[in-house]
């Protein structure tokens, strides 16, 4: 077993609340002269999901932080000049392009997996390669189509390829076209000084741990773990020596480690009113939020509708610092429709209206629309705060 070195400070459960909620850039002014593109290195990772309710998952991210940032400015902050790139990473995320030299120990490990779920016929690894050279950035069906005409995991020799080719890092996904994935070759993509696999897995596991533990100010083993889908034990090898310092935090059963510059200021400014995608990097696992918040999620939309507490996509509320509650959003033509709406107390109705009104402008509604309140007797207030 792994000796500890002593904790480097101990904290209060409240203070660290409020060092996660600075580092996921929830407290304090918003950097808005680094926009959508800061959010992204801020964050080291915003996760990708083919769900769209209010709008995909990439775009609340920057949304929840920045405000209103126009939505077509998201999609070009993160595709355009190179300044990011997609892979797996949380799940599939888009990354800032400078990571790309730190995913390094994923793909030898791709490179080296003896078996996959698809086979791959003799040739079509290069052919894909091929016309990737002659023709330049291609989707899956302009390579040859995505699908043998099957299920919807029949996919056609050229998809595997280029999925294969992905993993590897000789194609890399350069953007979302109409929510498919456009590949190119790294060489073309990737800039020179950043294209190269050259640090062992040792280094490139000590930066993700750091990032991890940067962006999340403050975790135990398995939340910083969790950042980059790393496995406890690559955690325990580089953590030593990753930079982030251990800590105590009252209520905490496990032992955690911070961010030493997050703990060199106190946690202070403004809270954002907003609502999150349930795959915001605030909230991804749920112990974390529990332990955090006093709050538990799950995304209910691969849970059998009969079976769902919430909704399909209920989205919680953030506001003072808190989670507040929650709302399962829909849209009807102009009007937001708030089909599910939780809220934990009397004084969650004013948060939740602002959060919805000012999601509803984003989106271009003009009208929200209550249709159910789990405590009936919230609703005339809330419809009243929304009108």
């Amino acid at each position: 077993m792994t000796t500890l070195p002593p904790p480097a400070a101990e904290l209060s459960s409240d203070e660290a609340r409020r060092i996660a909620l600075r580092a996921q850039g929830f407290l304090g002014a918003p950097d808005r002269r680094a926009g959508v593109r800061g959010v992204l290195r801020h964050l080291g990772a915003v996760q990708l999901d083919t769900i769209s309710v209010l709008a995909r998952s990439h775009e609340l991210i920057p949304y929840a932080r920045l405000g209103a940032v126009g939505r077509r400015t998201v999609e070009d902050a993160y595709w355009t000049e190179g300044h990011s790139f997609e892979y797996w990473s949380h799940a599939a995320c888009i990354l800032p392009v400078e990571e790309w030299p730190h995913f390094a120990f994923r793909r030898r490990a791709h490179r080296a997996r003896p078996q996959w779920n698809h086979g791959l016929p003799d040739g079509s690894y290069e052919s894909v390669i091929k016309q990737l050279r002659a023709e330049g950035p291609l989707t899956a069906t302009e390579l040859g189509g995505a699908k043998n005409g099957g299920e919807w995991w029949d996919w056609s020799a050229s998809k595997v390829a280029v999925e294969r080719a992905l993993m590897y890092g000789e194609v890399v996904c350069t953007e979302r076209r109409s929510w498919k994935r456009v590949y190119d070759l790294a060489e073309r993509a990737i800039p020179g000084d950043l294209l190269h696999d050259e640090l062992d897995d040792t280094e490139c596991l000590r930066r993700l741990v750091r990032l991890a533990g940067q962006s999340l100010g403050i975790g135990t083993r398995a939340d910083i773990a969790d950042y980059h889908r790393l496995k406890g034990e690559q955690f325990d090898a580089v953590v030593a020596e990753s930079g982030l310092v251990p800590v105590t935090v009252e209520g905490w059963a496990k032992p955690a480690w911070a961010d030493p510059e997050a703990l060199a200021t106190e946690p202070r400014g403004r809270h954002r009113t907003t609502l999150l995608s349930p795959f915001d990097s605030l909230i991804w696992e749920r112990a974390r939020t529990e332990r955090i918040f006093g709050f538990t999620h799950r995304l209910e939309a691969y849970v059998p509708k009969p079976k769902r507490v919430y909704g399909y996509f209920a989205m919680p509320l953030l506001s003072g610092g808190r989670l507040l509650g929650r709302v399962d959003p829909a849209r009807d033509g102009s009007t937001l429709v708030a089909k599910h709406v939780s809220l934990s107390s009397p004084k969650a109705v004013q948060p939740m209206a602002q959060a919805l009104l000012e999601a509803a402008e984003w989106v271009g509604c003009d009208s929200v629309r209550v249709e159910r309140v789990d405590r009936p007797e919230l609703t005339a207030g809330l419809v009243a705060a929304l009108s």
